[in-house]
């Protein structure tokens, strides 16, 4: 086995020395390999592949100085030894706890003040225990959130500050709910609503500012409204149009039956 990493360093800068360590007799079994697979070794892949062959004494290095050796160990210890780990003084560790975490603890580090324990909290907790964390102060969080959250609970953060987690909303919310979004002041969020829109509704729209939303349109608006997009200010969007008008295009021929 090789590693592309020549050396053996614990977390304090100092030589792994295998005699020094309480599982020295694993050598022998074939249970650890220095610069491979040590719990005395820096090197996270190294730490975990240790724990890999050695689950039963993971448990022992939850509390371990290194926070490297408890957030590996976090993986593979009982789940219900984990719960000394929801005010560990490291996020990697709390990250690395939040993964196997009941629901019932989990639902402590909601508040968690690194954002990327709060996402992995978000993406873990049932759709129904998220309503409290609607306007976590990161749009990421709220993106997460806006994706997983009951499609009844989506129109609570149709004005959300950040334009993805509206455009995230655009894209499930209810139909009824999409006329305020087509009028976003994104036109990510516009376009994402407009493609959901019922082609019956686009003229209304059809002198959207952003040139994407128009093309949206002129793909699928009837064609007795074509002639308002003749001269848009857009080549892309007058290609499309003179596409339509020409009868090269697939989706009409698809609309007709052909």
């Amino acid at each position: 086995m090789t590693n592309d990493i020549d050396e053996a360093i614990d977390w304090q800068g100092r030589d792994v020395a295998c005699a020094r360590c309480p599982h020295v007799a694993l050598r022998g079994a074939g249970k650890c390999q220095l610069q491979y697979a040590c719990v005395q070794d820096r090197y996270a892949r190294r730490i975990d592949r240790f724990f890999l062959w050695n689950k039963q004494l993971a448990d022992q290095y939850l509390s371990d100085p290194y926070f490297e050796v408890r957030a590996v160990a976090a993986k593979y210890a009982n789940v219900f030894r984990l719960t000394s780990l929801l005010d560990d003084a490291d996020a990697t560790v709390r990250w690395s706890a939040a993964a196997r975490l009941p629901a019932r603890q989990l639902r402590i580090l909601r508040n968690d003040p690194d954002r990327e324990v709060r996402i992995r909290v978000a993406r873990r907790l049932a759709a129904s225990d998220l309503l409290l964390m609607l306007h976590d102060p990161d749009y990421y969080v709220r993106q997460v959130i806006a994706e997983r959250i009951p499609i009844a609970m989506l129109p609570l953060l149709m004005r959300d500050g950040d334009p993805e987690v509206r455009r995230v909303v655009a894209s499930r919310i209810g139909s009824e709910w999409l006329m305020p979004l087509v009028t976003d002041e994104d036109p990510r969020v516009r376009l994402e609503a407009v493609r959901r829109l019922p082609d019956v509704q686009l003229p209304w729209l059809i002198a959207d500012p952003d040139w994407r939303v128009r093309y949206e349109i002129a793909g699928r608006i009837d064609s007795a409204h074509l002639s308002e997009l003749v001269n848009d200010d857009d080549a892309l969007v007058r290609e499309r149009v003179r596409q339509r008008l020409d009868g090269n295009d697939v989706n009409d021929d698809l609309r007709s039956g052909g």
